[in-house]
């Protein structure tokens, strides 16, 4: 991998785990930086395996493929993806969001005004 491109992935992953946090969630890089292969690119949003795309050309498939293949079962697969001057999108599978729908749906209305 070229090093302006390892950057670029860097900075992907501080902008995403900076953005968790602006949200109220404790976001951080993983632990892939220091060698764990398949860990996610970020943590600190429950439930999810997070994989980073700072890039210009994007390829969602494979790109939740990865997240996919590197979650190992644990989390649901997302792909933060972002190119230059853009905002970040998410991609996750229809499944995926459908259930997020659902739950959001059954949850009283209390519960999501308090949230």
């Amino acid at each position: 991998m070229a090093r302006m491109s390892r950057t670029k992935g860097k900075v992907g992953e501080r902008e995403v785990a900076a953005l968790l946090r602006e949200h109220g969630f404790d976001g951080a890089r993983g632990v892939q930086y220091q060698g764990g292969r398949d860990s996610a690119d970020v943590v600190g949003l429950p439930g999810f395996h997070i994989e980073v795309k700072r890039v210009e050309a994007f390829s969602a498939y494979k790109a939740l493929e990865q997240a996919v293949a590197d979650s190992g079962g644990a989390g649901t697969p997302v792909v933060f993806h972002r190119s230059n001057a853009r905002q970040w999108i998410v991609v996750l599978s229809a499944d995926a969001f459908l259930d997020l729908v659902n739950a959001a749906a059954s949850t009283p209305q209390q519960e999501r005004d308090a949230g």
